[in-house]
């Protein structure tokens, strides 16, 4: 397996990031393209890449902040071409918006990458009209949750406008890409890590409806959060964000965290960007930069492989980190890059929600506020 990464700036002018001795542009399997939604919208980088790897599925997400191997958030585009000696690639998409019927959606995913040797399926997602959580239910469930799924769902910077998504044309509204990675040679690693510390103790959830949530034990959820933030209920729901809540599913061990999204005072509602169903139990979480930047070394430990010299690390971290985190954000890309060290490959981008296996869910879990990190490599 060889990459090349690429920044691409609004003229379609490009540099390079990095480059494997042995790439081939013409042999290109697959191109990963992240950039803020405004400047896909005025790049229109398909052309370009399409010229430049004639042979490849192009894939281009809009994102919160696209990240490179130099470990920053670059300006530009940031286009990872890779090309795989041994490993088949297919890919789909499909429009929510002509047709939001998610089963719909899941059996075309599984009509258009079922396979015997399908081995992994990398989702990127539009960001702002789909539940991330009834998304993965879905995939899950058409593929008996033996497939590992990984991804993201796409951003918008800072502005939850709207997010746009394409494969093998520029980018745009109400788009899920698919691609499923075929035979024995490819190989997978996944961690995912959040650094939140928990305060409060764990309440269950007594009314809820998919991602929105009413009642925590006997009061309204939001005058709860409320009590909890202090001086810091004011600044809602901006200040959300420094205090995610996790949640354990029933007969679960395993916690997921859940951003809020916003807030209804005149219901005492919450509404978050993934599921907390009825039964579930939750517990306030807040913010501490130097845990954050730790969990994730963490799960780049956990993702790391020491089989092949050439592996792609694609990092799908939270907006919401990349808001706490402020000038310190490149610390978190800078301590995975020293944990993987200089052979892995970085490039992902900061989403609105982050897909990835967990031990419980051996297919995959949407996550909020994590560091995900999803590595993979041919034999």
């Amino acid at each position: 397996m060889n990459v090349e990464q690429l920044l691409i700036s609004t003229s379609n002018q490009s540099s390079t990031v990095f480059q494997h001795s042995g790439f081939d542009a013409q042999k290109a399997t697959l191109v990963l393209a992240f950039g803020q939604r405004t400047l896909l919208e005025d790049a229109r980088p398909f052309t370009f890449l399409k010229s430049k790897y004639p042979n490849a599925q192009i894939v281009i997400c809009s994102s919160s902040g696209q990240i490179s191997n130099q470990c920053v958030i670059e300006d530009d585009i940031v286009a990872t071409a890779i090309q795989f000696e041994k490993t088949q690639v297919k890919a789909t998409v499909v429009d929510i918006i002509s047709n939001a019927n998610l089963p719909d959606l899941g059996t075309q995913i599984k009509n258009d990458l079922g396979a015997d040797d399908l081995k992994g399926i990398l989702v990127l997602s539009e960001g702002s009209k789909v539940n991330g959580t009834e998304l993965i239910e879905e995939l899950i469930g058409k593929t008996n949750k033996e497939i590992p799924i990984f991804g993201g769902l796409a951003g918008d910077e800072y502005h939850f406008e709207k997010t746009i998504v394409g494969l093998n044309q520029d980018a745009s509204a109400g788009k899920i890409v698919a691609i499923g990675f075929y035979g024995q040679n490819i190989c997978f690693g996944f961690g995912s890590e959040g650094g939140w510390g928990d305060f409060g103790p764990e309440r269950e959830v007594t009314q809820s409806h998919k991602n929105v949530l009413y009642k925590i034990g006997d009061r309204h959820a939001l005058d709860l959060y409320k009590d909890y933030l202090g001086k810091y209920a004011d600044e809602l729901p901006g200040s959300s964000l420094y205090f995610p809540l996790s949640m354990r599913e029933k007969d679960s061990n395993t916690s997921v965290v859940r951003t809020i999204l916003s807030i209804d005072e005149e219901n005492k509602s919450m509404t978050f960007a993934g599921n907390l169903p009825e039964g579930s139990s939750v517990r306030l979480m807040k913010a501490n930069t130097d845990r954050l930047i730790e969990a994730s070394a963490q799960a780049a430990v956990k993702a790391q492989n020491k089989v092949s010299a050439h592996q792609l690390a694609l990092l799908v971290s939270c907006v919401g980190r990349r808001i706490v985190l402020d000038d310190r954000v490149e610390e978190e890309l800078e301590i995975v890059k020293d944990t993987f060290g200089q052979a892995t490959i970085l490039c992902g981008f900061y989403s609105y929600g982050e897909i990835s296996p967990t031990l419980d869910h051996v297919a995959c879990e949407l996550h909020n506020q994590t560091m995900t990190i999803a590595t993979m490599f041919e034999l």
